[in-house]
């Protein structure tokens, strides 16, 4: 079964030395049954077009010496990689193949696509010798044999079964690459660098996992490595932008390329056969890889207006010229791109319905997320103007503004645009879990606080996650308009789906922002520091799980260099995790933290006086949104014991939750059963509440509901969180009903105590809480 198809170009194979490389790297890289597809050695099929064009122009003389080259060329590659009956059985084959096209010739029945074929013919033969000389079974393969066309246009279900008919043995197959065969049985080529084309449709047709193009480049880049020496190398390019480039005339991918792959899940990787160690670049699906940026340059084009261009004559013309042609609409008129040295071939081709607009045209195109093209073209346009760089024809689409120009753009230019253009700030990917009341407030404020943080940092919320569904765009979702892309394109996802997204994410850097209440939710996060993401949590189950849990979460944390914030976990948007940070890296050590720690238990307590049952405050606050959708859990106290367990682990204490002792603010059998049942017996509550009032009373002091954490001279703690008495002149005593409030006291705040209050709930101030981790995080990333 055909894992991999691996293909090398001419560059690849255009020596002796670099047949013998290759051959190192499908020894390396390929098992039997795999496929090779190759393109012609060198040089060889721009020969081959120049022995075409002397016989159609009855010049004997350069036909003669254009054939001798070519047989010199495969001659010197037979010998010097061959010895004994190799070399001659390869040799005898070339005479035989050279004797027939000047045979043809002379009779004058040479076919174009014929001739051309013969590149990768021999260089197919030449490599699957190689190959087997080197103990790897190995056969060559004319895919005129599995590619068949029909007026253009290929025979799927045939080519399929050929396929898999032919390529079935334990050996591994080096096929030809561009061309294939009419119904007639007539040789036909799939357009020039079509070998690309050949190896993804091969691919396609034999349900392979993966394709590789082997090049003389190390992958994509965000322009010509070769000119700008702080070109970006990139991991993932997704598919569309990948077809752009090539349809723009980018060498390293080719526009037929990626048609193959649609709808498919064959992977596509762009690998240097100069340098195997390199990483590549893998062109993902979309929605696998965010938009990146790139400049690519043209040379001497002419622009030219066509009249009612038919569908598919763009791809009839590249075919005619052997070269790809950019077309686009511009005020309602149709333009193409074309070498000027084919222009005339075109204008034939086009009989009387084309016009040269501009010619000698040079200069460059911008691709970009869409978002950004707008910006970028105003960018370009004043840099242009400061380098006195004439622009003659400028137009823009949705995903790249075009710059035509009397000057080539110099090594310089092309460096200048590049650094302002592309080399922009460092890249932070948001994953938004949970759309709940918080979720959803934090994201409609996440349009002006992205705004705010991209003037330091480019910041793009890629995914928002609820209740087993996800909306997932590597290039950025609009903030917007988020919900209505939610009702059109969230999807169902299993969290393996998930993380494998997140994986994929090409970012420099990662978060994720949980806002669920999820304890399930929290247990990714193991994986998803393993993806090297940053976490900021709202949740609180992960900072209370068992300590040996928690510690190993927090060493895998600092191994990757990765930030942890969680300041809305306990206190909203109080500053309780920054204060209790900053006493201690000052060199401060605390004693003890006393408060209320829960904004719906202050609102209780504080809004009692004994006028209204206690059930009737409780039924009120769950009414107004206070509690949770069961107040039991509330009441329970044990939200307030993993907050209390949370502040003891951030002053670096070894505590788990069953450390905390907890006493309930209600009978502890109430916990049982339905919410409907509780309140058939909420005169039990209300008798339990009232009492423990009374005996608050009757002590001149108030009731609340409190955590309280010590820590002794002899580093003894004592932590509990319940029912509490304090003087009615106590901070704790005049709380707002609502608010939380935190009482710290440490070596230097031993007497006169931290105090920090303010509201402890509340969903715009909690998912502010969040906008300011998320804006620390930004800082400690810059």
């Amino acid at each position: 079964m055909t894992k991999v198809v691996h293909k090398f170009g001419g560059s690849s194979l255009s020596s002796a030395a670099r047949y013998q490389a290759v051959a190192q790297i499908v020894l390396g890289q390929c098992l039997a049954g795999d496929c090779v597809v190759v393109s012609a050695a060198g040089k060889t099929t721009n020969t081959l077009v120049k022995l075409w064009q002397s016989y159609k122009q009855d010049d004997n003389q350069g036909f003669s010496d254009i054939l001798l080259q070519l047989e010199n060329h495969q001659s010197e590659l037979i010998a010097a990689l061959f010895v004994g009956h190799n070399r001659s059985d390869l040799l005898a084959q070339l005479d035989n193949e050279l004797q027939t096209i000047t045979e043809q010739a002379k009779h004058g029945v040479l076919h174009e696509a014929t001739l051309l074929a013969h590149g990768e013919l021999w260089s197919a033969r030449v490599l699957a010798y190689l190959l087997t000389q080197l103990g790897f079974a190995a056969q060559h393969v004319d895919a005129r044999q599995l590619f068949t066309l029909h007026n253009g246009q290929l025979l799927h279900q045939q080519n399929k079964q050929a396929c898999k008919e032919l390529l079935q043995a334990n050996a591994l197959f080096v096929v030809t690459g561009f061309i294939a065969s009419d119904v007639e049985h007539q040789t036909v080529t799939l357009g020039r660098n079509g070998s690309d084309y050949s190896a993804t449709l091969l691919a396609n047709y034999l349900d392979a996992d993966a394709v590789s193009i082997w090049t003389d480049t190390q992958g994509v880049f965000s322009t010509d490595p070769r000119k700008v020496a702080s070109a970006i190398k990139y991991p993932k390019v997704c598919r569309s932008q990948a077809h752009l480039l090539a349809r723009l005339g980018n060498p390293v991918l080719h526009a037929k390329t990626l048609s193959p792959l649609k709808n498919t899940k064959i992977k596509l990787q762009v690998r240097s056969s100069f340098d195997v160690e390199a990483s590549p670049t893998e062109i993902v699906k979309e929605g696998y890889s965010k938009a990146k940026r790139f400049i690519t340059t043209f040379e001497d084009l002419d622009l030219i207006r066509v009249d009612a261009l038919r569908q598919g004559e763009v791809g009839e013309l590249s075919q005619l010229i052997q070269h790809s042609i950019h077309h686009f609409i511009a005020q309602g008129e149709c333009y193409i791109l074309v070498p000027a040295a084919h222009t005339h071939e075109v204008l034939q081709a086009l009989s009387g319905r084309a016009n040269i607009v501009e010619s000698a045209l040079q200069g460059f195109a911008v691709v970009a997320a869409p978002s950004d093209v707008a910006q970028l073209q105003v960018q370009a346009t004043q840099l242009l103007n400061e380098q006195n760089v004439v622009v003659r024809f400028l137009h823009s689409d949705d995903e790249y503004v075009l710059f035509l120009t009397d000057q080539a753009i110099d090594s310089d230019v092309l460096a200048i645009l590049h650094d302002k253009l592309v080399n922009k700030g460092r890249e932070l990917a948001v994953i938004i879990a949970g759309l709940g009341n918080v979720g959803e407030v934090f994201v409609a404020q996440c349009q002006r606080q992205v705004a705010h943080l991209k003037q330091q940092f480019d910041v793009k919320v890629v995914a928002l996650v609820r209740s087993g569904k996800m909306l997932f765009s590597a290039s950025g979702i609009a903030i917007d308009t988020w919900k209505q892309q939610w009702q059109n394109e969230a999807v169902d996802y299993a969290n393996s789906e998930l993380i494998e997204r997140i994986g994929e994410l090409d970012y420099e850097h990662k978060v994720v922002i949980d806002i669920t209440a999820s304890e399930a939710f929290s247990h990714l996060y193991p994986q998803f520091i393993k993806q090297d993401c940053h976490l900021i949590s709202a949740n609180k189950y992960a900072g209370t799980a068992d300590n040996t849990w928690y510690q190993n979460l927090r060493e895998q944390l600092t191994e990757r260099n990765l930030f942890w914030r969680y300041n809305t976990s306990v206190g909203a948007g109080l500053p309780i995790n920054f204060a209790l940070a900053d006493l201690q890296h000052s060199g401060d050590k605390i004693t003890q933290i006393d408060g209320v720690f829960s904004g719906t238990l202050s609102w209780l307590c504080s809004s009692f006086d004994g006028s209204t049952a206690f059930s009737e405050l409780v039924v009120q606050a769950q009414a107004m949104g206070y509690t949770e959708p069961d107040p039991r859990e509330d009441l329970s106290g044990r939200d307030m014991q993993r907050k209390l367990l949370i502040l003891a682990r951030d002053i670096g204490l070894t505590l788990d939750l069953e450390d905390i002792a907890l006493q309930p603010l209600m009978p502890e059998d109430m916990a049982q059963g339905s919410w409907d049942e509780f309140l058939t017996r909420r005169e039990q509550l209300d008798a339990f509440y009232a009492e423990q009032y009374q005996q608050a009373k009757a002590q001149n002091q108030v009731l609340r509901y409190t955590g309280s954490l010590s820590i002794d001279e002899q580093g003894k703690v004592s932590a509990k969180v319940g029912i509490a008495f304090v003087a009615k002149d106590s901070a704790i005593a005049h709380l707002t009903p609502g608010d939380n409030i935190f009482v710290i006291k440490s070596i230097w705040y031993e007497s006169n105590p931290l105090v920090l209050q303010g509201p402890g709930a509340g969903k715009e101030v909690t998912a502010a809480g969040i906008h300011s981790d998320l804006y620390w995080l930004t800082q400690r990333l810059k």
